[in-house]
């Protein structure tokens, strides 16, 4: 990348977090209450190097054997990687052994899975699960009604830490459209959390409805075209 292009994503990644802040004043959010996850499936490694001398050191694969390239040729950087594509059972030892959380869990086979080929030296893989607001089948994520279930399968798990939810709602341009399925994203975690089961993550909200999700109590916010443009075409 030229020295432009670096710039250009410095000045993107500094534009999203100030929209971040300033969605936090707005809404009432405290200071630094939500962290940036950088979306960075199918965008070159030297744009991930950008961002990461920019300060970013989250980043989130959908694809598994892209992610593991990509963390092998910075493995000395000191990022967190999270795999948020859907989980396939043949690709289970990777994202087990190769990242720091899963955003996608929908199936207890899928948790048991991954707890047992977790490197005990890597410490407990981070866990979101996640939720399918719409009913739609052609939407992943398990039915609210199935939450309970999988978040007890999880929590049998040492080699897992049960961190919340995610959704992917269906995109929508009018905001209080948007901020509905994040409301009922974060009334769910409320009705399923307790002392013993706090969970703190609320991994929703992207490029085009960041604002909504924080003033619905979004943690994490997954962003990608907004920090890196287009990703290139499969």
């Amino acid at each position: 990348m030229s020295t432009a292009d670096t710039s250009e994503i410095a000045a993107c990644l500094q534009a999203v977090r100030a929209r971040i802040q300033a969605a936090e004043q707005r809404f009432e959010r405290p200071p630094g209450s939500v962290q940036l996850l950088a979306v960075s499936k199918r965008q070159p490694l030297a744009k991930l190097v950008a961002a990461q001398a920019a300060g970013q050191h989250a980043f989130g694969e959908s694809y598994v054997q892209e992610g593991v390239e990509k963390r092998q040729a910075l493995a000395d950087q000191g990022l967190a990687w999270h795999f948020i594509g859907r989980i396939q059972s043949n690709k289970t030892r990777l994202i087990a052994e190769h990242f720091d959380w899963v955003h996608g869990l929908v199936s207890a086979d899928h948790a048991r899975r991954l707890a047992a080929q977790r490197p005990p030296a890597r410490g407990p893989l981070h866990v979101c699960v996640q939720i399918n607001l719409s009913g739609e089948a052609s939407k992943a994520g398990i039915l609210p009604e199935q939450a309970e279930a999988l978040l007890a399968e999880v929590e049998r798990h040492e080699a897992l830490k049960l961190e919340g939810l995610m959704t992917l709602p269906a995109p929508a341009e009018d905001f209080a459209t948007q901020r509905r399925p994040f409301a009922a994203l974060r009334a769910l975690r409320d009705q399923l959390a307790s002392a013993q089961r706090p969970l703190p993550m609320l991994s929703m909200g992207m490029s085009g409805d960041l604002e909504a999700a924080i003033a619905e109590g979004a943690t994490m916010v997954r962003i990608g075209t907004a920090l890196f443009g287009a990703r290139a075409p499969i």
